[in-house]
């Protein structure tokens, strides 16, 4: 054998590895990438981090969309968007606490009871954000889950229900109007610490809205009047609720059993 020669193989013909920390188009990690993009772009949601998978956060910003699709320059969060993830967030066994971030003009009063009804029967411990604004139906979305905390400088609108649109002028649409609207009341008052004549109070009151009757009520004074639990921000909740995922899994005096 001719010492010159180079030996060949069956693998001379095979393409070069990938360098290491390079990744081909369409590989992989550009796969992950572009999928975590879209799902921001489309839901405004992150898939839960692999490092810390205890708390899952859901966003509601813009105006709550219901059964009609607002325009497409309005910023709008999608009821049907919410719920599924609510029910993913308590069927997942990874995931022990919900942190939900409001930042809401208010909308459909029926879609925003809809996911307020849902975060108040989820199992798991959940608190509440008010940055800026939970206004209107955006209310009993804050105040339906374990804790709620609202910013310093954030609002919360408190008024009548009000429709827009075709509406029968029958006595039996404003009935319904005024039935739809003690729901709300119920179940603000129900999940919270203000008492339905101070939360009436503040949904009727003249003089402070312009052109229109109710409150706005600012970070403090919605702590005062029981509406809120506390002032404050995102390492607040993140506190509270891994606190609450603490008391949540610690042993019963009684029989020892996780509760």
């Amino acid at each position: 054998m001719d010492g010159n020669k180079p030996i060949e193989t069956a693998y001379r013909n095979e393409e070069p590895a990938t360098p290491p920390g390079r990744e081909e188009p369409g590989g992989e990690g550009t796969q992950e990438a572009g999928g975590m993009i879209g799902t921001v772009k489309e839901f405004g949601q992150v898939a839960v981090p692999p490092t810390e998978p205890e708390i899952f956060c859901i966003t509601i910003i813009g105006q709550i969309e219901g059964h009609i699709v607002m325009p497409p320059h309005n910023k709008t969060t999608k009821y049907e968007h919410i719920i599924p993830q609510l029910v993913a967030a308590e069927q997942s066994k990874t995931v022990k606490g919900v942190l939900i971030i409001l930042n809401t003009v208010g909308g459909d009063v029926e879609a925003g009871l809809a996911i307020a009804e849902m975060i108040a029967s989820l199992s798991k411990p959940t608190v509440t954000v008010v940055i800026g604004g939970g206004h209107s139906i955006g209310v009993p979305i804050a105040v339906s889950s374990s804790y709620s905390i609202i910013a310093e400088s954030a609002t919360m609108t408190i008024h009548p229900i009000r429709m827009n649109g075709l509406v029968i002028g029958v006595p039996q649409t404003f009935e319904y109007m005024e039935k739809m609207q003690e729901r709300v009341v119920r179940f603000v008052t129900s999940h919270s610490r203000i008492s339905v004549e101070c939360f009436k109070d503040l949904m009727f009151k003249t003089g402070e809205l312009n052109r229109d009757i109710g409150t706005a009520v600012g970070g403090s004074d919605a702590v005062a009047f029981g509406l809120m639990d506390e002032v404050g921000g995102i390492g607040i909740a993140m506190a509270k609720l891994n606190e609450l995922i603490a008391l949540r899994g610690a042993p019963a005096e009684t029989g020892g059993l996780p509760q």
